[in-house]
């Protein structure tokens, strides 16, 4: 019996991905390493130390332990002071419908002072708990952001589902045994095939979850 929704925060509840990429390019760019925000379109959903892994990674680099502390720093200044991102029309009103008849939870890779900004101001008292990238050992793909936030709500995997768009937080989800639905925002829908469901755009997604109640 579904009894708890967990939802990611970037292209789910927020349209600012394009905010987070322009922060990582950026932050690399300063240490000399380019990249796109494709680059971290493909990898969204990985906590700030998987970013810095990946990018490095691919540019043939390994990252000292300071490293993560730095750049994690850094990229937070820059998606703070250049964020411009909004709720998706109609989410608000869809969770505050929702949290009538389920626990809700969100299970991000952002960083703590991030995803707790855009909560606070978008979705006050709207989730009874909030895992960060900083809350969890491995982010996604790796399953514990969802066991997590599934524990904090006091239920099991089996009790849950996620609502996620990136290919990490699907593959994330069902490695966790969590259904998964899953909405093409800032990747072509080909991209999220791991989800046990697909719909079209954000708008397929609130009509979906409002026959949830």
């Amino acid at each position: 019996m579904l009894k708890g929704l967990i939802f990611d925060v970037d292209g789910v509840l927020m349209d600012s991905m394009p905010y987070h990429a322009d922060a990582w390019v950026q932050t690399f760019e300063e240490a000399g390493i380019h990249i796109t925000n494709m680059d971290i379109y493909e990898i969204e959903g990985s906590n700030h130390k998987g970013v810095v892994d990946l990018i490095f990674h691919k540019a043939g680099l390994k990252p000292s332990t300071s490293d993560y502390e730095i750049f994690l720093k850094k990229k937070r200044e820059h998606f703070l002071r250049n964020n411009r991102a909004e709720p998706f029309k109609g989410m608000q009103a869809c969770l505050k419908a929702l949290k009538k008849k389920y626990k809700l939870a969100v299970a991000s890779g952002a960083d703590r002072t991030i995803v707790n900004t855009l909560m606070d101001r978008f979705y006050s008292g709207i989730f009874n708990t909030i895992v960060s990238g900083e809350d969890v050992t491995r982010g996604k793909p790796d399953p514990e952001p969802y066991l997590t936030a599934a524990r904090k709500l006091g239920l099991v995997p089996e009790e849950c589902m996620v609502i996620e768009n990136a290919p990490l937080g699907v593959k994330s989800a069902k490695t966790a045994g969590i259904y998964c639905v899953a909405v093409p925002t800032y990747l072509p829908e080909e991209k999220l095939i791991g989800a046990d469901m697909v719909v079209r755009d954000h708008a397929e997604l609130i009509a979906y979850l409002y026959k949830l109640i």
